[in-house]
């Protein structure tokens, strides 16, 4: 019994002694595979290893900023710059464009143009001398080409041109010489105020001073773009019109041509209750939406007004006065350049019959219900924003 005590005893020390032993050749091979693995990667980076965030929070951080700086010195061409300038200190600038505040103010491209570009040569050399200073886009379709031709013969080189073609033929314009210089946009069955809003964004066309967006079925021959342009700028008007002759009615009075004046922004009352404010629309401050021009602040004004589900404009006429100030002002018509009206309703014809209604008939009623609804909109808007202020309206007063 003694014998077999012992021996178990000698056993349990040979296992302990062995055990030992093996832990400290094993710890002793940890460090030297350590240190040759030391040795041999001193750059390798921890961020391509997938260790946990509860492990190494701030060791990943810590080394990817200075892994970055390492990779910069090494990268950037800028002389003079060390890496702490060009790495370590971020960018960040709320004034620039939504999106754009990583980047530095100088760089940033915040507006654009619609100026042709060469696909050679310096690109400082690709613009003349003197760049086109206005825009005319006109709504076409092919049908109406001479009348367009006619149109854009009005308007000097100083005119960047775009036509907005809603019956999808393009091509067949290469008739014309001032095609080639002309910007093209198809897309089949839409308005010019649905074009207007997605392709004359106030920062695509911020070089242009005044833009005139105008419908196809205008007769020019008593008006001049330039000549225009100079009355505008004489009298100030932010938006404004040539006056309109035709053969048939006209729907708005205020804008008919008055013979032998320059410029009018208000008429007088014509039959009792029709101008419930002489400083207000129709009767002041007022254009009609197939002929506008708008210079350049204004127009940053009425895009936003724009509604992307309202395409064809109605009512559009009556809320241009809220975005100039005093609008009796800085709206009126053109007399001395004037337009023929020619009433030809070929966009009309685009819809399409249903329930027994024809084309142009579908097309009005929407016409009419869209001004309903942007008038409505445009009311609800400025009584919840109204509303929205009334406490803080109360407290300055009180304070």
């Amino acid at each position: 019994m003694a014998n077999r005590s012992e021996n178990s005893l000698r056993c349990s020390i040979s296992k302990t002694t062995n055990g030992g032993i093996m832990f400290l050749i094993a710890t002793f091979a940890g460090i030297v595979i350590g240190f040759l693995l030391g040795i041999s990667f001193p750059s390798l980076s921890l961020t391509k290893m997938n260790f946990p965030s509860s492990i190494l929070p701030s060791v990943n951080t810590i080394y990817v900023e200075v892994e970055k700086e390492e990779i910069s010195s090494r990268r950037s061409p800028s002389k003079g710059l060390t890496p702490s300038d060009t790495s370590s200190h971020k960018i960040w600038v709320p004034s620039n464009p939504r999106g754009a505040e990583m980047l530095p103010p100088s760089f940033v491209a915040a507006e654009s143009d619609l100026y042709l570009r060469r696909l050679w040569g310096l690109p400082k050399d690709d613009l003349p001398e003197v760049k086109p200073k206005y825009l005319v886009a006109f709504t076409v379709a092919y049908e109406q080409r001479k009348n367009i031709d006619a149109c854009i013969k009005k308007f000097s080189d100083n005119f960047t041109i775009v036509l907005f073609h809603y019956d999808g033929r393009t091509s067949e314009y290469d008739e014309f010489e001032w095609s080639k210089r002309a910007i093209h946009v198809s897309v089949p069955k839409q308005t010019k105020w649905w074009y207007a809003k997605r392709f004359l964004h106030p920062d695509i066309i911020a070089p242009y001073e005044y833009i005139f967006i105008w419908d196809e079925d205008l007769g020019v021959e008593n008006f001049d773009a330039e000549e225009y342009i100079k009355i505008v700028k004489k009298h100030g008007l932010e938006i404004s019109q040539p006056a309109v002759e035709s053969r048939k009615r006209i729907t708005w009075r205020i804008t008919k041509r008055i013979p032998g004046i320059e410029v009018h922004k208000e008429i007088k009352e014509w039959a009792p209750g029709h101008c419930k404010d002489p400083h207000l629309p129709p009767c002041a401050g007022f254009i009609e939406i197939m002929a506008p021009v708008f210079s350049r602040d204004s127009w940053r004004c009425v895009w936003h007004m724009l509604q992307n589900d309202l395409v064809h404009g109605w009512g559009l006429d009556f809320a241009l006065r809220k975005c100039v100030e005093p609008a009796h002002e800085k709206i009126g018509v053109v007399d001395s350049q004037w337009i023929i009206h020619q009433k030809i309703p070929s966009l009309a014809a685009q819809g399409t019959s249903q329930d027994g209604e024809s084309a142009f008939q579908g097309v009005r009623e929407r016409c009419h219900m869209e001004w309903t609804i942007f008038e409505k909109r445009m009311a609800r808007s400025e009584k919840k924003y109204l509303k929205e202020i009334a406490p803080a309206s109360s407290n300055s007063t009180l304070n």
